[in-house]
This record gives C-alpha cells, structure tokens and sequence, in this order.
C-alpha cells in the first residue's frame, strides 16, 4: 500500500527584535489552522522561529543573549502550540534556541524537535554545521555569530519513525553539506525537515549574492535525489530588523524536483501531499547504497585540514 504524508511548509516573515514570543506563537497557531484546513499531517516551522534571529548582532551582555533562549520545551509561551496541536491531531517540527543545563553547565545549541499529533516530543537534533564567525566584526553590514552564540550539536543526525515513515532534521548550513543527508540516507530517511534563517547578502563573499536562491535549491534538490527522500526547506523570510532574508521556502520530491515552493517574503503556508515511497524505486536501483557505494575503496584520506594525505 502506498503511504501518503501531507506536509504543509509555513514560512515566516520577519520578526521584530521587540516582538514578544506570545505574539509569535499566535501567528504559528494562524499557520497552523490553516494548515490542517488544508489537510496537513504536519507542519514545518523555520530554524529559530520564536524570535528575531539575533546572531546578526553583537552583544558581550549574557542576560541579553540569555533571553533569546528557550529554557524548556514546552515552555510558558510554547505550551498555546503543543495545545493546539494536539487540539487539531497534527504534528509540527519546530526551531528554536535552546539553554541547556544538563551537563552542569550553561550551553547554548540551535536546536529543532518533532512533536507528533498528540503533542509529544519525539525527536531532538541540535545543529552541527555552525556557520560564520565568532569575533565581532563592527565594519560589516551585520554579523554573523553562530559561533559565538552556540555551541556545536552533541546529538548527531538522528531518525525517527513518524508519520508513517521516518523522518530526520537539519538545520540552515547543515543543508549545504552532503555528509548531513547522506547520514539520514543511510538510517532510511524518507522525509528530512530542514528550517533556514539566511541573508540574501554574503559579506564574506558578496560576488555569491545573486547566485544565493539558486544554491539555496541546488543543494536541498541534490540532498533529496541523492539519498531518496523528500526535503521540506522553510526559510525566515523577509527584511528583518534591516537584514533581507532568503524567501523561497520549499517542498522537494526524492526525484530532486520541486513540488510546492513559496512565492512571497511573509507569513506563507505551502502543502504537498507526499508520496513515502517514491523514493523506493531510487533506493533500490540508482542509489542502492548496499549494492552500489563502496567506501572502504575510495581510496584516499581528507585530513581535518583539507589536505589529501599522500
């Protein structure tokens, strides 16, 4: 019997650097309505969705980086979601910034869950390929300080079975790396929720610029055909706080083709209804990767340096 998933991609406008999370929250609960009138199973939030994303500043004030962090999940201003979607019987994946305290200590990590219908959480990932710098660079546009701000991923890429299917996460850079959905790949990955805050503009390399939403693509569509999955990109979109950000929020096939894609820079609801075994047919032939890949010959060492070891 073929599995069907209805997966609706909600992209976010911008969100103001007062803009409190209750206000947020209620305009993931309008995309959330909207989705399951539209008959969604789930629904895709984008990376660090609650609040403005502040890694474009500079702040050497701890209490202020603090309070862009969630301290729990579900929390005094996330519990309204985790309600709704168990009102409603849909599930959604979520970005945030997370505070953790676990380890007896104080780490930060851009983290995203999967909740199902029920309200549950039932998948964690922190993000791993942390972009940009972490020294203050005042002659730049805005910054970008992942990297001060956060700490790598401790979770690893993990897969979860929901849906009807299994599903994996990533988040923004991670999909502009093959190794991240070739590790989903290998677990049996058949859905990959990947959400995005990215500027339009590149300081480090602005001759990149024009070719930003094409790259954008071509690395999501490639994930997806290469590894036999369905990628649902969803960005934070929009001029915020003076930092144009990346729209184009999308729904890949395992074929690499688009299927739904957003059109404007707002609040934007896009469904498809996705097939879990298109990708079957490319597992067992053109990508049977017990068949076909072969990495104990490849042949050569990369060291962490990037250079090829003689």
């Amino acid at each position: 019997m073929t599995r069907f998933v209805t997966i609706a991609a909600a992209q976010m406008g911008p969100i103001a650097r007062s803009e409190s999370r209750g206000g947020v929250v209620k305009r993931l609960i309008d995309l959330m309505r909207r989705a399951k009138g539209m008959g969604a199973d789930v629904v895709v939030y984008p990376e660090a969705t609650l609040t403005a994303f502040f890694p474009h500043w500079f702040t050497e004030d701890e209490a202020e980086v603090d309070a862009w962090f969630e301290r729990e999940m579900p929390g005094p201003h996330t519990m309204a979601l985790f309600d709704e979607a168990r009102r409603l019987g849909l599930g959604f994946h979520l970005g945030y910034c997370e505070l953790d305290y676990a380890s007896g200590r104080k780490r930060r990590f851009n983290t995203s869950i999967l909740v199902n219908s029920n309200g549950e959480i039932i998948g964690k990932y922190r993000k791993i390929h942390l972009p940009g710098h972490s020294d203050h660079r005042p002659g730049t546009p805005f910054q970008n300080l992942e990297k001060r701000y956060f700490e790598v991923g401790d979770l690893g890429f993990g897969a979860w079975r929901a849906w009807g299917g299994v599903a994996g996460m990533m988040i923004c850079n991670d999909r502009r790396w093959p190794e991240s959905y070739r590790v989903l790949g290998l677990q049996g990955v058949e859905m990959i929720f990947c959400g995005y805050n990215t500027p339009v503009h590149h300081p480090a390399a602005p001759d990149h610029d024009r070719l930003g939403q094409f790259h954008n693509e071509l690395s999501m569509q490639s994930g997806a055909y290469q590894n036999s999955a369905w990628v649902i990109g969803v960005a934070k979109a929009g001029v915020e706080e003076g930092v144009d950000m990346l729209a184009g929020s999308c729904i890949v096939a395992p074929t690499g083709e688009i299927v739904a894609r957003c059109t404007g820079n707002g609040d934007e609801l896009v469904v498809a209804r996705c097939d879990l075994d298109l990708g079957q047919s490319y597992r067992e032939t053109t990508f049977n990767f017990a068949l076909h890949r072969r990495p104990e010959h490849y042949g050569m060492i990369v060291a962490r340096t990037g250079s090829v070891a003689p």
